[in-house]
Parts: structure tokens; C-alpha cells; sequence
């Protein structure tokens, strides 16, 4: 066992927080009880890169217990919760992770977990996957695979491969059904507004909401807020999304519209500079600004620390920018995502199905060795998730007869 963690000594506290999750996370109990059986993962390496809190701790005890050889780091230095990894070395799995460490740190624990030569990636952002092919295409030929978690790593995916850059294949998890649909609208949702709620002792109703980006994850945040009494804004560049926002009765507007108008604005876009000086300069002043996408980047933090006169922590969590027009603009969590940086992210039942979808998907890596390099989550996971999840809410469907079956596919 190797391990870079801040204290051993927190491990009891990690551990009260996963017991608590695995009692909320049937989905993974059923499939941990199959890997106990089968041994999917006997005599692999399975490195593992996501925010690193107990519902992701979960996931690293259902791969060792299919036989994985865990190595084990997060995806944001603010996600990382330092008794939870704790606890995972006290059962003797491999953790490289450090909350609160700087960009240098968070590298090279990557370089750490890389260096064990794993055979499996499990992915969130992309950090690991590019990481491995810039630094040690030595070990290429040893990867089977990977699954990647979002959005934003999809896309640097997809990137790598239009260039000719990736090497293996990479399940994309994140467009399954059961991850997206439900994970990215309710979890998301949720767990943004449980972030800034916590984070800001504020009231939500009454006020405006810009949410910046329309996509599954824009939609949950724009739900949720609109279930909380705000009147929401979306700013969106592609106008199918904004005239699905404008028939959901949402106003929709340019970012610099709606400026002057927003109290709370949240980022969903996997794009950089989303919110920038221009921006901030038209807010009014107390308006309160968040990321809720995967990188730092989307609120430009840098450029309104370098345009302000004055900074200083406003609330644990917030840091407050003093403008030339002696307006006052507030950043929640640095600009890191908000949920997980001031919140413990998505509820477990929802990540429950996610990871369920991952871990699944491991599996089939390991089983089908597929030979394309971008490959969907074959739809039989996306139903056996499902139905697992319909069965422990009690829930029943109705089945096609034959009859039924033969009309529609012929």
C-alpha cells in the first residue's frame, strides 16, 4: 500500500461518512456483491480520478472487492475530503490526494497513480487520460481501457482523437442515460443549490438567477431555482438550447444583459472566460457568482482579481472583489465547482446510478476489450441500471409481448 494523504488519524470520520452512503447506495451494493463472485478486475490495476468524497470512496470498495488493484486520486484539489481518504488507506487501498493542494500537488499525485501502470482508467475531466499520453505512452500498451465521468472530459476525448491522440478505448459514460439524465438535471440540480445555499445563508426567492449554459446540468440548476421562488435567466450560444429554455418560460439573453440584472450566477458550460471583466463591471452590487462546470475557468477569478482594488474573505468560502466602481462582486469556492467545493456533492441515490453505470462499464472494457476508441455505454447497462433502481423503489414496468414485439421491430 502507497498513500500521500494529509492524516491517517481522520480515517473514523471517513468512515462514519461511508457508512452512510452505502446504506443509500443499493445499485452498488447489488453490483458488489456479484464482483465478490466473479472476480472481474482479479489481477488489474485500476487507476481512479474523481472527487474524491465517500460516494466515489463507495465506487474504489465495490473495484477491489471485483479483484482491483486500487490507486486511487481526486479530480479538484477543493473536492478532495481528507478523513474519507483517510479511510480508504486504513483498508488498504492506494490514495494520492490532498485537499486544498495546489495545482503542482494535484499533478503529481496524477504522476503517482500513472506510475502504478494501470490496466483500467476510470476518469473525470480527462485529467488522466491525457496525463498518461503526454507523460508515459510507455504504458499505452498496458491500458485496456476507460470510462470518463463528464462532459467536459468527453470533449477533451473526442479532441485527443480527432488529432489521432488516443491510444485505447474510452467508454463515455457520461452520455448513457441513466448518468446524464439523472445525474447530470437532478443531481446537479440539487447539489448546486445545496452548495450555495449552505455556502451563502441566503434567501433564493425573489431573487434572479442567471444560469449560464443549458445543457442537462443548466437545466437542473435552472429547475431547482425556479423551485425555490427565483426568476431565472439563461444565457446560452446555441439557440436550439435557448429556445428550449424560452418554452421551459425562462427569459433568455446575452451574459452582458444580464449582468446588471442577476443576484446569484451560476456557470454550466465547459467553456473558460463565461463571466468575464466586462461582466462584472455591469453587476450590481453583493452579486454573488459560481461555477458549476468541471474546470476553474468558466468564472475568469484571475482577470477580476486582477481588475479589482481590494479582496478579502467575505464568509468562509466567499471572497469578495471590490470593484473601481466600488461595487462588490462575491466568489463562491475560488470558482471551483461549487457543489463539491462548498457542498459534498451529488445525493448519494443519484450517484449511486452513475457509478453503477461505471463500474458496469469497467466490467465490459474488461470482458468485450472493445476495438473503437470512443465507445457509448452499451444500451443492456443503461437497462440493467434502470431496472435494478425500479426494482429496489418497488417500482414495476410493463414488458412487450410477442405479439407487441413483432409489430414494431418486424
Amino acid at each position: 500500500m502507497a498513500c500521500h494523504i494529509r492524516n491517517i488519524n481522520l480515517w473514523e470520520s471517513g468512515e462514519l461518512k461511508l457508512s452512510w452512503v452505502r446504506a443509500h447506495m443499493p445499485l452498488l451494493d447489488g453490483i458488489q456483491k456479484d464482483f465478490e463472485k466473479t472476480q472481474p478486475f482479479k489481477g488489474l490495476k485500476v487507476a481512479l480520478s474523481v472527487h474524491l468524497e465517500a460516494k466515489t470512496a463507495h465506487l474504489c470498495e465495490v473495484m477491489a472487492a471485483g479483484g482491483a488493484d486500487m490507486y486511487i486520486t481526486g479530480s479538484n484539489p477543493l473536492s478532495t475530503q481528507d478523513d474519507v481518504a483517510a479511510a480508504l488507506v486504513h483498508q488498504g487501498l492506494n490514495v494520492f490526494a490532498i485537499h486544498g493542494c495546489s495545482d503542482e500537488e494535484y499533478f503529481d499525485d496524477i504522476r503517482k497513480v500513472l506510475q502504478a501502470g494501470p490496466n483500467i482508467i476510470i476518469d473525470d475531466g480527462g485529467d488522466l487520460v491525457t496525463t498518461l499520453h503526454r507523460e508515459f505512452p510507455e504504458l499505452v500498451p498496458g491500458v485496456i481501457g476507460g470510462c470518463e465521468e463528464t462532459t467536459t472530459g468527453i470533449l477533451r476525448l473526442k479532441a485527443m482523437a480527432a488529432a489521432g491522440e488516443l491510444k485505447f478505448p474510452m467508454m463515455l459514460v457520461n452520455d448513457a442515460d441513466c448518468k446524464h439524465l439523472f445525474d447530470n438535471r437532478y443531481g446537479t440540480g440539487q447539489s448546486v443549490w445545496d452548495g450555495i445555499n449552505r455556502t451563502t445563508n441566503l434567501i433564493v426567492a425573489g431573487k434572479n438567477v442567471v444560469v449560464a449554459g443549458y445543457g442537462w446540468c443548466g437545466k437542473g440548476v435552472a429547475m431547482r431555482a425556479k423551485g425555490l421562488g427565483a426568476e431565472v435567466i439563461v444565457t446560452e450560444v446555441d439557440p436550439v438550447k435557448a429556445l428550449e429554455a424560452v418554452m421551459d418560460g425562462f427569459k433568455v439573453m446575452p451574459m452582458l444583459e444580464a449582468a446588471p440584472l442577476g443576484d446569484f450566477f451560476i456557470t454550466v458550460t465547459g467553456c473558460e472566460d463565461v463571466i468575464g471583466p466586462e461582466a462584472f463591471l455591469k453587476m450590481k452590487d453583493g452579486a454573488i457568482c459560481c461555477n458549476a462546470g468541471h474546470f476553474d475557468v468558466e468564472v475568469a477569478v484571475a482577470k477580476l482579481k486582477a481588475m479589482a482594488v481590494s479582496h478579502r474573505p467575505a464568509r468562509n468560502n466567499i471572497e469578495a472583489y471590490t470593484l473601481e466602481n466600488g461595487r462588490t462582486v462575491n466568489i463562491i469556492a475560488e470558482g471551483r465547482l461549487v457543489n463539491l467545493a462548498a457542498g459534498d456533492g451529488h445525493p448519494a441515490e443519484i450517484m449511486d446510478m452513475s457509478f453503477a453505470i461505471q463500474a458496469l462499464s469497467a466490467r465490459y472494457l474488461v470482458q468485450s476489450k472493445p476495438s473503437a476508441l470512443l465507445n457509448n455505454v452499451p444500451r443492456e447497462i443503461d437497462r440493467e441500471v434502470a431496472l435494478r433502481k425500479l426494482s429496489h423503489w418497488g417500482v414495476k414496468i410493463d414488458t412487450l409481448t410477442p405479439e407487441q414485439k413483432k409489430y414494431i421491430f418486424g
